[in-house]
């Protein structure tokens, strides 16, 4: 019997509680694993054999085993990934967004380990601006495998989940430190 992770609130939509920066999960969202890391738990969907979504949750919040195969398929490989940050990803799933989202998602797709690209860099090789960009960034469904943590501004950091400061930045730094870019 497959076990479903349910998070229920009372809080009315659009008025989720903030832990540690980062939005608490909502009473509707349910994942197939939950991963423990050392910059926050992973929330991991998945829909027949295509890998859907990860969602960043805060750090404390229970993990899940795998509820099924792909799921546990992709918990093996972040966990190589936090071994080896050189580590490619080998995973089911689809671009799931609008055409230039797509776009995007294949040119931060093609970033190696260890390097990082701006917004301008990505918006020129696609004839496009660094807001787009970063829109399309922050609208990625499955962060680490598309590494939208390697796009950075010209003179800083840069956003991340379509935030500017705590926690989503901090989980951003972490992954650059890992992977020495």
């Amino acid at each position: 019997m497959l076990q479903r992770d349910r998070h229920f609130s009372l809080r009315p939509p659009g008025r989720r509680k903030v832990r540690d920066g980062v939005p608490a999960p909502s009473m509707l969202e349910s994942f197939h694993a939950k991963l423990a890391t050392p910059f926050a738990v992973l929330g991991i969907r998945t829909s027949g054999e295509l890998l859907t979504g990860i969602k960043y949750l805060p750090r404390g919040v229970a993990t899940l085993a795998p509820v099924n195969r792909l799921a546990a398929r992709v918990c093996r490989q972040l966990e190589r990934y936090l071994d080896d940050p050189e580590f490619r990803f080998d995973l089911p799933y689809e671009f799931n967004g609008t055409a230039f989202q797509s776009r995007v998602w294949r040119a931060i797709c093609a970033i190696p380990s260890g390097a990082t690209l701006t917004y301008l860099d990505i918006a020129r090789q696609l004839k496009s601006a660094p807001r787009p960009v970063g829109g399309a960034c922050g609208a990625n469904r499955i962060p680490l495998v598309i590494p939208c943590h390697r796009v950075v501004a010209s003179h800083g950091i840069g956003g991340f989940m379509n935030a500017r400061g705590g926690a989503p930045i901090v989980i951003k730094q972490w992954l650059l430190r890992h992977e020495s870019a």
